[in-house]
């Protein structure tokens, strides 16, 4: 079988870095060609795209109706149906009230304790080992990992098999080969499994407070509970290893004078952590799609029922008369308006909370234990992993 990352995607340079990425000055919605022929209307400014994000007029599940856009023959774990992410409505409330309680913020900090036990175990890894060091391998990918086993109570043996399922996830193949639909196949028994072993014994763990929010909901069908397992295991994972991978590769390669203040002040860590996730996009994907559920405005523009949208949340957060162009690198200033990195509206990223804290708690007890760390090849070096939604280094070797 395969490693992961022979089923991966992986590019050199020049593909620039995700912080690199230029946009366009944001305006008003306009009809943009797709590659297939198709047109999509493209929806930039920050107030237009928290309207189409946040609005009941507009959502996932109709991209999916018979008279939807083009789908994958075979769906990938993204672009299932079945994914809370891909519903609306009462089915798509249903299953997010099964699992908001366990990612209020007050829960999340309730985990800060164990979150920062874990980083200081890989940190006290690291420091035995001879660098170079590749930082990806050994601390941007096992922390979110360990994280979300240990929310999801499993244990160390199914690391492998959790990564090698989510790299084939993700890969964006609209032609997957049958070893990776095989994979896929895999990976929903998983789920499945897993609900039906909390259910014959519940623990303190979040699959076992799923299947019991799920039973006092009632009236959610178990697929659909399958591939929210599959989807937390996923992305739970996957997009803070993405974040943070990005996010060293910025700091070391161009911030290297703010590592000192990473260190010496949580506070400016958990700040600069906040504006790393608002800069840096998890890949080149330039926009989530909506479709109009009946004739509507935006940003004074009228739009048919049936049209599909395409909310660009990267340019949205670089929209001038929201965000200042000035302190746009300043990582210790507040942001002047919530981020839409993780979206907004009734699919906000519920892992959120969770994603902040363990960016910041990296970076500061990172930065606190190694204050020499820098990189030991160019930027210009870096190999890309690349995905259907995201894209972050492939290794990154650093020294101190």
């Amino acid at each position: 079988m395969p490693a992961a990352a022979d089923l991966t995607s992986v590019v050199p340079s020049p593909l620039p870095p995700l912080h690199r990425l230029q946009f366009d000055v944001p305006g008003p919605p306009c009809l943009t060609p797709l590659p297939d022929g198709s047109s999509v209307w493209y929806v930039s400014r920050y107030a237009d795209v928290r309207q189409v994000l946040s609005d009941s007029e507009f959502g996932r599940a109709e991209l999916y109706a018979p008279d939807g856009p083009p789908r994958p023959e075979t769906p990938g774990l993204t672009d299932n149906p079945e994914l809370m992410f891909n519903q609306d409505g009462d089915s798509h409330l249903r299953l997010r009230r099964t699992l908001r309680r366990a990612f209020t913020p007050r829960a999340v900090a309730r985990w800060r304790p164990w979150v920062a036990s874990i980083v200081d175990d890989l940190l006290k890894g690291l420091a035995d080992r001879d660098t170079p060091v590749d930082i990806v391998a050994e601390f941007a990918l096992p922390l979110p990992i360990a994280v979300i086993s240990r929310l999801m109570g499993l244990d160390a043996s199914v690391h492998e098999r959790l990564r090698r399922w989510t790299v084939i996830a993700f890969s964006g193949d609209p032609s997957p080969s049958e070893e990776a639909r095989a994979a896929l196949d895999d990976f929903s028994d998983f789920g499945a499994a897993l609900l039906a072993e909390r259910r014959r014994e519940p623990g303190d763990d979040l699959v076992s407070g799923l299947v019991s929010a799920a039973d006092d909901e009632g009236g959610i069908p178990e697929s659909h509970l399958v591939s929210l397992v599959c989807g937390l295991v996923a992305g739970g994972h996957d997009s803070t290893m993405t974040m943070l991978s990005n996010s060293l590769l910025y700091l070391l390669g161009e911030r290297r004078e703010c590592w000192p203040r990473l260190a010496a002040d949580e506070q400016a860590a958990e700040t600069a952590a906040a504006r790393l996730l608002h800069m840096i996009p998890l890949g080149d994907d330039r926009g989530t799609a909506r479709r109009a559920a009946q004739d509507v405005e935006v940003g004074g523009v009228p739009i048919p029922a049936g049209a599909v949208l395409l909310a660009d949340c990267g340019a949205a957060n670089r929209d001038p008369e929201v965000f200042s162009p000035d302190r746009a690198e300043d990582l210790f200033a507040p942001l002047e308006a919530p981020t839409l990195s993780f979206g907004a509206g009734p699919h906000y990223c519920l892992g959120a909370w969770l994603a902040r804290l363990e960016i910041h708690l990296s970076l500061h007890r990172l930065a606190a234990a190694f204050p020499a760390l820098r990189l030991a090849e160019p930027s210009e070096a870096v190999r890309w992993r690349l995905g259907s939604t995201s894209r972050s280094p492939e290794e990154l070797l650093v020294t101190w």
